[in-house]
């Protein structure tokens, strides 16, 4: 082969090569979802870059706009080749550090019900992170698949302007900024006070938001915006009200795992602002519109609780909406997301939810995700709207591998009530048969029993148990159960807890939540009438007071009993009283219904 004829060939294969690579550096589907792209893949190639973005609000008094510290994880090719991809967007008051769980920092909950507790100790946040990266989550999922990844400290934290309000409206206008920005507005800098703007340029603006709890909750705060940029979130476990965080049907009720946090609490771990203006933030937002308002003394809902509260928020909201949570979620619970996902649904929104049966957190299984991103964010005609509505993991299944179903909760489940018998100190029968006596029983509140100690008690005067005939069939319960419970009090002022049980309990080393407990609620009962009015209670009179438990999804195993548990104070999530307060429940006014499949045959059928 001749010199010439040598040098043609090689930059044919040179060109053939570059054109392949050029094919290669553009996002690509298949069976409708993103595929990792090899040229989209090497981390050390990916430009990496922070700016400031400016709001339309000033939190931190300084008379300026605030701004948000914004980081970008992008493919080289943006830059190279002029390429535009769609952003996957996390937020977070997380990023820059938080103050752990420094002594002092909770409520004591030690003291009687209504009586101000006792001052706890506030902490500093020593803020962390070096420019320009304020996180890596997302960007190895991300990027490679054909996507931009951007975070951004909220208010008040790491780099970011502003005050932490926790829930207030600047923690859904900062995300709301950041997404305007991302869709050609410019009102990005390059430094948190100069003027030098920067444009992104390398967004078609077409953005997703997704995170989990706190980052879980700030894709629906931006969503409540309706800022035209969003086209999905997918919340993980998100905090969709602080009063159900909080409180509970008027109770003081702390988040598992966390007793005595509040809003204030949350306030101080997560405030890692500017020092210079910390002591601003501090009296206008924590010392004064939360102290005046946050009520640990009533625990009604009020004004500064409702403007905290997603669902009165989601008229403009737009975004199609994948949700996660876990239905043994027992610090940000399973209500958060099924009360958002529902008015959504009734919206007439996009909507998908995913269930499992774990706790805290638990994202979609990949393909739930990029099915929803490719649809959303690039456009691609996938069919995920004609997908299954619900994804529920089964008891014992892998978390990668949900049953699908029509819909949460199953359309096949309907409503069946059942009644306590008297007996309840040992095991009362509960019976969809509704008994013609007055009967009343009486249990007497002791927090220094567990409520796991409670249910598995043969005998106990500190609560009432009634429970099932043993279930010759499997039984599922598929959305919200309800409780009404008429009671007297000795005191004007209870906490009342209820946990639905599966019986016998099971105490081995390898037993799962679910094993054991089906779901739980508390009330006030100084809030029959509303969780925005509480009365002291009258000692002796009745009082009824109906309310919902957690959502839940589960499929109780024949040879289970289910057991109704009723009793005063829970040593894990409300105040701690001093122990002798009584409840008499009358029985003729107490019930539990619970959503059944298959309705009223099923349980004829597993309980003959």
């Amino acid at each position: 082969m001749k010199r010439h004829q040598l040098f043609l060939l090689s930059g044919l294969i040179l060109f053939v090569f570059s054109s392949c690579y050029a094919q290669e550096a553009k996002p690509i589907f298949e069976n409708g979802e993103a595929q990792v792209v090899p040229a989209f893949n090497n981390p050390d190639e990916w430009i990496r870059e922070d700016l400031w973005v400016e709001t339309e609000f000033d939190t931190d008094g300084d008379g300026k706009p605030d701004r948000v510290h914004v980081d970008v994880t992008r493919p080289r090719q943006t830059e190279t080749e002029g390429l535009k991809l769609p952003v996957v967007y996390e937020s977070s008051p997380y990023y820059a550090g938080t103050a752990g769980l420094a002594k002092g920092l909770f409520w004591n909950v030690e003291h009687e019900l209504g009586a101000p507790p006792p001052p706890r100790t506030h902490v500093e946040v020593q803020r962390r992170g070096e420019r320009p990266i304020i996180s890596n989550s997302q960007i190895r999922t991300w990027v490679p698949r054909g996507y931009i990844v951007v975070h951004s400290s909220s208010p008040g934290t790491g780099l970011s302007d502003g005050s932490p309000t926790v829930g207030g409206d600047n923690e859904s206008l900062a995300p709301k900024a950041v997404i305007e920005w991302l869709a050609g507005k410019d009102n990005g800098y390059t430094s948190r006070d100069g003027n030098e703007k920067v444009m992104a340029y390398w967004s078609t603006g077409r953005v997703g938001m997704t995170g989990t709890s706190y980052n879980g909750t700030l894709p629906l705060a931006a969503a409540t915006t309706g800022v035209d940029g969003l086209k999905a979130i997918i919340p993980i476990a998100p905090n969709t009200s602080y009063y159900h965080y909080y409180r509970s049907n008027g109770l003081v009720r702390s988040p598992g795992g966390y007793l005595g946090e509040d809003i204030d609490v949350l306030y101080d771990f997560i405030h890692s602002g500017d020092e210079s203006k910390r002591a601003y933030s501090n009296e206008k937002i924590r010392d004064t519109e939360m102290a005046n308002n946050l009520d640990r003394i009533t625990g009604d809902y009020n004004d500064f609780w409702a403007g905290r509260d997603y669902l009165n928020d989601m008229k403009p909201m737009k975004a199609a909406l994948l949700m996660s949570h876990g239905f043994n979620d027992w610090n940000v619970m399973p209500e958060h997301s099924y009360r958002i996902a529902m008015k959504a649904k009734e919206m007439g929104l996009p909507v998908q939810i995913f269930y499992h049966q774990a706790g805290h957190g638990g994202p979609p299984p990949m393909t739930l995700m990029n099915r929803w991103f490719t649809r959303y964010l690039h456009g691609i005609d996938n069919g995920v709207e004609n997908d299954a509505k619900a994804w529920i993991v089964r008891e014992g299944d892998d978390r990668q591998n949900p049953t699908s179903y029509a819909d949460y909760p199953n359309p096949q489940a309907s409503q069946v009530t059942f009644y306590p018998q008297p007996g309840g100190n040992s095991q009362g029968l509960l019976s969809t048969k509704k008994g013609n006596k007055k009967d009343t029983e009486i249990l007497t509140d002791n927090v220094n029993f567990s409520g796991s100690e409670l249910a598995q008690a043969s005998n106990s005067d500190n609560r009432l148990l009634y429970v099932s005939p043993t279930l010759t069939e499997d039984l599922h319960i598929s959305g919200v159960s309800e409780v009404t419970i008429k009671l007297a009090s000795s005191k004007p002022a209870a906490n009342l807890s209820v946990w639905l049980v599966s019986l016998p309990w099971n105490n081995a080393d390898d037993a799962m939540i679910y094993d054991n407990i089906i779901t739980r609620g508390w009330a006030d009962p100084q809030n029959h009438k509303s969780i925005s009015e509480s009365d002291p209670l009258e000692p002796g009179k009745f009082y009824t007071i109906t309310f919902d438990l957690q959502p839940d999804d589960q499929i109780v195993p024949a040879g289970q009993q289910i057991g109704l548990m009723i009793f005063s104070s829970d040593k894990e999530f409300t105040l701690h009283p001093q122990p002798g307060t009584q409840l008499t429940i009358d029985l003729n006014g107490t019930r539990l219904t619970l959503p059944i499949v298959g309705g009223k045959k099923a349980v004829d059928s597993a309980m003959k």
